[in-house]
């Protein structure tokens, strides 16, 4: 049985995602310090260079050689600058089912590339890996995160209550843990069918070019 990612770089219209690079270090040090990052997401705050050093050099690379999953830097065709991260992780090799995550930097926010890098991904995993499920899970009150899931056609299976820590700035501009629910989301192969036309039609992106 196959139990890791193939070393795989993903071609959309506008964007490329491949594997994290050294040249990548100083892009993820001023993203992932974002306020929407960091109260989202679980990643380090304040997150530095040396958090940034180690997901490129040793965190991103095991992900796939030890088969949890597969980490992409999102850069766009023209650019080549990093607008974001698609993260697949706690793959079950057995049932072919994985949880994607993403990130997208501020400058690269409302041009719809979360959407066509998580659509891209998904048709990769089952078309060409033969996966039979992805999940996402969004905090409550995340609704960027949730539109992303609406947009390529995720279904809403329920809420895990409770079950997550998120963050909120306090007053003198710290940052503070509270608990949220998980609104857990899922995409199955039959889902995909006419996704991404109804987007092309939308005057959306989404449909992917190659992979290699």
């Amino acid at each position: 049985m196959t139990t890791t990612f193939p070393d795989i770089s993903i071609s959309t219209d506008r964007l490329v995602l491949r594997p994290f690079d050294e040249s990548d270090i100083p892009a993820p040090t001023e993203m992932m310090s974002d306020e929407m990052v960091t109260a989202w997401t679980s990643a380090p705050y304040p997150y530095t260079t040396l958090d940034a050093e180690r997901w490129v050099r040793r965190i991103a690379p095991a992900e796939r050689t030890q088969g949890r999953g597969i980490a992409l830097a999102v850069t766009e065709f023209l650019t080549q600058r990093l607008v974001g991260t698609v993260h697949l992780q706690h793959t079950d090799w057995r049932t072919r089912a994985t949880e994607v995550a993403y990130v997208t930097a501020p400058w690269a926010r409302g041009e719809g590339y979360a959407t066509e890098a998580v659509l891209a991904v998904a048709q990769w995993i089952f078309r060409d890996q033969r996966f039979e499920r992805l999940e996402l899970r969004t905090a409550a009150d995340n609704t960027a995160s949730q539109q992303v899931a609406q947009k390529i056609g995720c279904i809403s299976e329920g809420v895990l209550r409770n079950a997550w820590i998120a963050r909120t700035q306090t007053e003198d501009g710290g940052w503070t843990d509270i608990r949220t629910d998980l609104i857990v989301w899922s995409l199955l192969p039959e889902d995909l069918e006419g996704v991404a036309d109804r987007m092309a039609d939308a005057g959306g992106y989404g449909a992917y070019n190659d992979w290699n």
